[in-house]
Parts: C-alpha cells; sequence; structure tokens
C-alpha cells in the first residue's frame, strides 16, 4: 500500500511489435507503454511515479530489485509470451502474493503469469476483421472503483473482438462485459484477489488500432492501477509466516 508517497508504476510491454510493424509505428511511435503512461500522467498526475520495463531488457527489465519498488505492474505482451523466463514469472508471481498489483492489458491474458495466476489456459475466441470492428464496454459494477468516472458504455469504433467462453476463474469481482458488431461478448474487466495482492484484467488494447489514445480506456486503466495499489500490507507478524512450530507459541509472543 502506498499511503501517503508517491504510488510506483512499473509499465511492462513486450515492445516488439512497435519496432518491426509499421502499422503499429503509425499509432505508437513512442511505444504502447508511452500511450499508457500518458494517461496515467494525466489521470493520476503527482500522485504516480512510472518507470518503464520491456522485454529485451536484461531480466526482462524486472529486477528483484525493480519488482521490490513497485506497488503496481501494468503488463501488455502479445507475439513473445514463451520469450519471458520463467524466474522473472516467478519472481513477479512471488510478488503479487506479496501484495504487489497487477494489471493484465488485451492479450496479455494469455503471458505467462496471467496464466500462473489464474491457473487455467486463459484461452478464448477472437477475430482480427479487416478495419476492425464496434466494441461496446458496459459496466455491469458501477459501484466499483474501476468503473469511477467511465461513460456508460465506452465505445471503441475498431477494435480486434474477443469473445467467450474465456477459460478463466470467475472473477471476483466483474466489473466490464464487452460486445461486439458479430454477436460475441466477452467478460473485459476482471478483477482477482490473489494472496495479498489484487489483480485485473482489462481486454481493451490490440496493437492495431488506437485503443490506448482514447481518454475513456486511459481513465479506466488508471482506476485499475489505483485500486491494485489500495491493497492493504499484509500482516507481517513474524509467526504469521512460520511453518512448523511448537505448543503453545502464541503465548510467548513470537
Amino acid at each position: 500500500m502506498a499511503g501517503s508517497r508517491q504510488l510506483r508504476v512499473t509499465i511492462w510491454n513486450e515492445n516488439v511489435h512497435e519496432r518491426k510493424d509499421k502499422s503499429v509505428m503509425r499509432i505508437y511511435p513512442d511505444g504502447m507503454h508511452e500511450a499508457i503512461a500518458a494517461g496515467l500522467r494525466r489521470e493520476l498526475g503527482a500522485t504516480t511515479s512510472i518507470r518503464f520495463a520491456t522485454l529485451e531488457e536484461p531480466e526482462h527489465g524486472l529486477t528483484e530489485e525493480v519488482l521490490s519498488e513497485t506497488d503496481v505492474l501494468t503488463w501488455w505482451g502479445h507475439s513473445a509470451h514463451d520469450q519471458v523466463t520463467d524466474e522473472v514469472v516467478r519472481r513477479v508471481h512471488a510478488r503479487v502474493l506479496e501484495g504487489m498489483g497487477i494489471v493484465a492489458l488485451h492479450s496479455a491474458h494469455y503471458s505467462k503469469i496471467f496464466r500462473r495466476l489464474m491457473g487455467t489456459t486463459c484461452a478464448l475466441r477472437w477475430r482480427s476483421a479487416e478495419g476492425g470492428e464496434r466494441e461496446l464496454v458496459w459496466t455491469v459494477n458501477p459501484a466499483h472503483p474501476i468503473a469511477e468516472g467511465v461513460p456508460q458504455p465506452i465505445v471503441i469504433p475498431r477494435h480486434e473482438m474477443y469473445g467467450e467462453f474465456f477459460d478463466i476463474p470467475a472473477p471476483d469481482e466483474l466489473v466490464f462485459i464487452s460486445s461486439f458488431e458479430g454477436g460475441e461478448v466477452f467478460r473485459s474487466g476482471c478483477c482477482y484477489y490473489r494472496g495479498a495482492g489484487r489483480a485485473v484484467y482489462f481486454s481493451p488494447g490490440d496493437q492495431e488500432f488506437p485503443v490506448y489514445h482514447q481518454p475513456e480506456i486511459q481513465r479506466v486503466i488508471a482506476n485499475c492501477v489505483r485500486w491494485c495499489g489500495s491493497a492493504v500490507a499484509a500482516n507481517d507478524v513474524p509467526s504469521s509466516r512460520k511453518g512448523g512450530v511448537g505448543r503453545d507459541w502464541f503465548l510467548k509472543g513470537s
């Protein structure tokens, strides 16, 4: 929990499409991570500090030190899920259980870390129609903090279709459901509690469309970051973390 200090956010981006696909370069010349950061800066301002990490960096930019200084990690990946090392996944997973928040975006549903947190395949139906199709993001839990200030519905003019069945555990809190021109629906905003940490999956954000420049989407991501960063700190009394204990240990004040 950040408390009175700044909320420390690390934006992790695979950063592959932006370096090799001209269509994506035109939409995100500075990378999707910078578009996400721009939204956080506008929505959260000086309450938040931001750093970037990408796949090509040593340890994918997610060293023990970086993670220890991260309250919330956002994650976008698509074409290189298998290149993320298992050690980094283990490290991130451990930090989430300790209390770090994580926001998985769009195709990060199939990332190693999200599948590990969910314990399922996280498979779904999808369609990339030429030119995309309209997506409507409907708020189904308007009292939830990540829905604050969000229009009903959010209209994404052109996007990739994601549809059910989405193989995830039933969300602890379902906030958004999307509908598409083709008739499909999708659980597009799902919240989970994992150990002392919080996790959100928010589906908008295909690399071929300027979704992360859309103010309403930036608002949702900022809300997700704020919610994930407000988890109550874990009880760190040493006895709560021990395994084997003798009789009457609770009477000894240890």
